[in-house]
Parts: C-alpha cells; sequence; structure tokens
C-alpha cells in the first residue's frame, strides 16, 4: 500500500470586505494557510493572497482534494450548493468549515469525523473566538467516537465500512457495548474518566458471548475472522500499530522477495499488515535498499541496533553462525524484543526464501506492550 499525497492544511475562501477582515484574522492563527480572495477584493488584500474569479466553482474544482480544510467565510447554504458536485466519499472528503460574516459562529459543515471537521471547527473558532457548531451525535454527546476511534494514536479500521454505523448507534443510544483490548494503548479514551454509559471494558476475547452485546468493538492485531468468526461478525475492528518486525537478510535480497516475506509470514501467524509499527535490524543493515524500500512504502519505521546489543538478549534460536558473520547470534528475534519493550516473541524466528532466489530474510514479530485500562470488567 503506498502512501497517498500530502495536502494542504487550510484553503481560507472570502467574497466580502468583513470576510477578508477575518481571513487574515485566521492567517495569522492557522499556520499554512492559504487565502483565496474575489478578484474585486484583491487590492485590499494582504501580501500572498490568490485572485479568485467569481463565480467560485471553478476554483473549488482545482482546490477542493489540495486541502485538509476549506474554511468559507461565506453562508452555509451557498456553501452547500457550490461543493454538492465536488463530493465522493466521506472516507476522502475533506473539511468544510463555514464562518458567518460577523465571525459569531464557527459551523462544522462536512466530515466531522473522518476528515476531522469537528477538530478544525474547534481551531478556527478558538482562533476568531466564535461559538463552534458541531451537530455529530457522539460529539455532542461527549461519547465514543466509533468511527476514528483512536486514530490520534495511529490506529486504523480494519474495513472502513463493516458494522461502523451500527457501532456508532450503538454508542450514542447507550446499549451493551464491549470494548475488547488485545493490543494497543490503553488512552483511546481518557483514562481518568469513567467509560460512556453502555460500555464495558475487557483484555480478551475467549469467553466473550457475542450475543450478550449490541456490539463489540476489539482492538487487535490479530487476524480473528475465522478464529472468532461469531465475535467478528458483530465487531467493529480496529488495528492498533502494535507489531514490531524483527528482520534479517543477506545484503542485496530483492525488495520484491522481503515484501513477499513479510507478507506470507503475517497471514501463517494470522497478524493484520495494519498493525505494523516497525521494522527492526542490526545496525549493519541500516542502509539495505530492501529494507528501506519496504519501510518507505508503508510508512513503518525502521530501527536498528548495534550487533553487541543485540547479542546481550536472550532468544529463543540463537545461532552461532550468524555470530560469525554479523557479530550476533540473533538479528531478527533480538532486535523485535529490543524495538517492543516485550518480554517474549509472538513469532520466533522463521526463515523465508524463494527457488533460485540465492537470499533469504529472516523474520520475528514482538508485540508493543501496554497496561491495561483499571475498568477490568467481564460484562
Amino acid at each position: 500500500m503506498s502512501l497517498p499525497p500530502a495536502r494542504k492544511p487550510y484553503a481560507v475562501y472570502a467574497i466580502t470586505l468583513h470576510g477578508l477582515g477575518i481571513a487574515q484574522r485566521l492567517l495569522s492563527g492557522l499556520p499554512g494557510a492559504e487565502l483565496y480572495v474575489s478578484e474585486k477584493l484583491m487590492a485590499k488584500a494582504p501580501a500572498g493572497a490568490l485572485p479568485m474569479p467569481l463565480p467560485m466553482g471553478p476554483t473549488l474544482s482545482r482546490t477542493f482534494t489540495a486541502y485538509d480544510c476549506h474554511i468559507f467565510i461565506i453562508s452555509v447554504g451557498a456553501v452547500v450548493r457550490m461543493i454538492a458536485p465536488l463530493l465522493e466519499d466521506k472516507k476522502v472528503d475533506p473539511a468544510v468549515v463555514c464562518v458567518d460574516d460577523a465571525a459569531r459562529f464557527s459551523i462544522c459543515v462536512l466530515s466531522g469525523h473522518v476528515g476531522r471537521g469537528n477538530a478544525f471547527t474547534d481551531r478556527v473558532a478558538s482562533v476568531l473566538g466564535s461559538t463552534p457548531v458541531v451537530t455529530t451525535a457522539s460529539d455532542v454527546r461527549g461519547t465514543l467516537t466509533v468511527d476514528i476511534l483512536g486514530r490520534e494514536l495511529g490506529w486504523r479500521l480494519d474495513d472502513l465500512e463493516r458494522n461502523v454505523t451500527r457501532g456508532c448507534a450503538a454508542v450514542v443510544n447507550e446499549t451493551p457495548v464491549l470494548f475488547v483490548q488485545e493490543a494497543g494503548e490503553p488512552s483511546w479514551w481518557p483514562e481518568d474518566k469513567p467509560l460512556p454509559p453502555g460500555v464495558r471494558y475487557t483484555r480478551t476475547l475467549e469467553g466473550v458471548d457475542p450475543a450478550a452485546w449490541e456490539m463489540l468493538l476489539i482492538a487487535t492485531d490479530r487476524d480473528i475472522r475465522e478464529t472468532h468468526r461469531a465475535q467478528w461478525e458483530k465487531a467493529v475492528i480496529y488495528r492498533p500499530r502494535s507489531l514490531v518486525l524483527g528482520i534479517g537478510c543477506d545484503r542485496g535480497t530483492p525488495e520484491e522477495l522481503v515484501e513477499r516475506g513479510v507478507t506470507q509470514m503475517l497471514a501463517q501467524a494470522l497478524l493484520s499488515p495494519a498493525s505494523v509499527k516497525a521494522v527492526a535490524t542490526v545496525d549493519l543493515k541500516a542502509d539495505e535498499p530492501a529494507l528501506l524500500a519496504l519501510c518507505q512504502k508503508h510508512g513503518w519505521a525502521l530501527q536498528t541496533y548495534p550487533a553487541a546489543e543485540l547479542d546481550a538478549v536472550p532468544v529463543p534460536t540463537p545461532s552461532e553462525m550468524v555470530k560469525k558473520h554479523v557479530g550476533t547470534r540473533g538479528v531478527a528475534e533480538p532486535s523485535a524484543l529490543l524495538a517492543s519493550g516485550a518480554s517474549e516473541l509472538l513469532v520466533r524466528k522463521q526463515i523465508y526464501t524463494e527457488p533460485g532466489a540465492g537470499r533469504s530474510m529472516t523474520f520475528a514479530v514482538a508485540r508493543i506492550p501496554h497496561s491495561p485500562r483499571k475498568e477490568l470488567t467481564h460484562g
């Protein structure tokens, strides 16, 4: 999976004299914001402002996918009519915020959760001293935001569509919901704040009866589709960045072989690639092209360690032959343990190669440990 191109942060649009004054306040408080001004006001616009012919349609067709957040100092109705032809899907549409011509209200119009519109609205309101207007039910009620839960921690939804709407409704309606946390940080909800009404918490899927709950929210790095089918059917699955891959390889191992090896071995271990946070290896491999390419492609960190530090870590499958060549009795296993902070491995050293390749790689996996939340319950 290649990473999508980065968007610019803010586009601000002003078509009135009062709006131009408000826009200048926003430019001061929102780093990276770019200002579009109707051509008739350009003489009074600040340096760097971009001229915008009216009507705005052609400009919006060009800018709509180029920014994370569009801030219109224009009425909500007019903005809705202008952006309607540009909308695609809540997974990709940017945030849209409207500000009235007196800056009394900052109103989230589009992409409140996935597009971070609600957060952008609060930020705009903070800059202007206006009242933020947010209408998303979970935000209004101060409960879990199921579709973006854990996002600030780097978590991802395993499936952006499956059960998400049902999960949102279950939480907002305060029906019985069980959060099962097998992996990931406990701070997906403030740890000093009671869980929302209806939500309970546990650390394991074992013994969980899905019939007892309206919905399961499961944070896991495991593929549970077949092993826990009944629970999977009734769950929203979150993928915390909880796995560290320890990898060793021959110098010059092809990038494609390493990619296939990682994919195959994660699948065999029933672990999700979406939960990988980092690759760890010996510092002799810090410039290994295949590892650099793998990390760049997936957005994974690359952590390296001196051979002597790796050799000091007790591992299940040490090798004197590896020490003879690299200076440590292991690479994949000790580097995964060091980078994760774990005391034991999820997957011991595996060796992967392909017929005729003449190169091979080793692979091990460890899970980053986290303390449980204080509210342990069995429903």
